[in-house]
C-alpha cells in the first residue's frame, strides 16, 4: 500500500498559482479534532484553486483528510483556521442562507443522508420554503426530471427506491436553492457498481446544463479520471501533489505517494490508464 518513508520524505507544500477567476478558494487551512493533549491536526495547510466551471478533485487514502477539508468549506466542521474564499470573499465560520445558496453537498451515503420518514416531496421542498422560494411544485418537478426520476417518484419514501434513485434524490435536494458549487463526498462509492457510471453521467450532464463547479472527494482514481480536470493528491493530511487529469492519464506524477497510487489503480481500472 502507498505510504512508504520515501514518499513521506519527498511531499512538500503545495500552493495554488494566483488566478482571477477562481470560483472556490482554500488558503493555508488547518483543521483540528478535540482538545488539550488529545487535539490532532487532520488536516494541514491545504491550498487549492477551483475553476469557475471546473471540476476539482481531492484523492488519497482513507484517513488522508480528503473529506475533512469539504466538510470545513461547508460547514460541518467548527475547528479550523485559514480562509475559505468563494469568487474572492472569504467566508466566516458562521454560515448563512446565502453561503447555503452558493454551496451544496452530496454525501457518500444516499442510505443515511434522506430522512426514511419523509417523502421525497418533502426532501425537495422543506429547503425551497426555509429560503422562501416560489412555485415550489413546479420546481420539485423539475428537479426531478434533472435526475433523471421524473414525477412517479414525488410521494415515495427512501425505502422505495433503490441505492440508485436515493442518490439521484440525494442530488436533486443538493440542487434545489440553484448552487454554484457542488461539493461532492464519494459520491458513488456506496453504490453498486453497475449503478455508479449512471450517477457519474448525471453529474457530468448537470454541470453542463447548470454551469457547477465541482469539487469532488474519492479515493478512486478513475472516477477523477472520468470527472475531473485537476486533481490534489492527498497524504496525512497535506497536499502532495496537484496535477491535471492528463498527467494522471500518462502517469507522470511527481511524488512517490502518487506514483504508488496510480499503480495500485492500473490493474483494476486499465481503461482510464494508457488503454482508453
Amino acid at each position: 500500500m502507498p505510504g512508504s518513508d520515501s514518499a513521506v520524505m519527498e511531499r512538500k507544500p503545495w500552493v495554488a498559482e494566483a488566478t482571477k477567476d477562481a470560483r472556490l478558494e482554500i488558503k493555508d487551512l488547518n483543521v483540528y479534532f478535540g482538545e488539550g493533549p488529545d487535539r490532532f491536526q487532520a488536516v494541514k495547510n491545504v491550498s487549492v484553486k477551483v475553476q469557475q466551471g471546473g471540476s476539482f478533485g481531492i484523492v488519497g487514502e482513507s484517513g488522508s483528510g480528503k473529506s475533512t477539508v469539504l466538510r470545513a468549506v461547508c460547514g460541518l466542521v467548527e475547528s479550523w483556521d485559514g480562509e475559505i474564499d468563494i469568487d474572492g470573499a472569504p467566508v466566516s465560520h458562521k454560515r448563512d442562507k446565502v453561503f447555503a445558496r452558493k454551496i451544496q453537498m452530496v454525501f457518500q451515503d444516499p442510505y443515511a443522508s434522506l430522512h426514511p420518514r419523509h417523502t421525497v416531496d418533502r426532501v425537495l421542498s422543506e429547503p425551497l420554503k426555509l429560503h422562501g422560494f416560489d412555485d415550489i411544485d413546479g420546481r420539485v418537478l423539475r428537479a426531478l426530471d434533472d435526475v433523471g426520476l421524473g414525477a412517479d417518484f414525488r410521494f415515495r419514501y427512501p425505502h422505495q427506491l433503490s441505492g440508485g434513485q436515493r442518490q439521484r434524490v440525494a442530488v436533486a435536494r443538493a440542487l434545489m436553492l440553484e448552487p454554484e458549487i457542488l461539493l461532492l463526498d464519494e459520491p458513488t462509492s456506496a453504490l453498486d457498481v453497475s449503478v455508479q457510471a449512471e450517477i457519474l453521467n448525471l453529474f457530468a450532464d448537470l454541470r453542463k446544463e447548470h454551469n457547477l463547479t465541482y469539487v469532488m472527494v474519492t479515493h478512486d482514481l478513475a472516477v477523477v479520471a472520468h470527472m475531473c480536470d485537476e486533481i490534489a493528491v492527498m497524504q496525512h493530511g497535506e497536499v502532495v501533489e496537484v496535477m491535471d487529469v492528463e498527467a494522471m492519464r500518462s502517469s507522470t506524477p511527481e511524488t512517490a505517494y502518487t506514483q504508488e497510487l496510480l499503480k495500485a489503480s492500473m490493474g483494476y481500472d486499465a481503461e482510464f490508464f494508457g488503454d482508453s
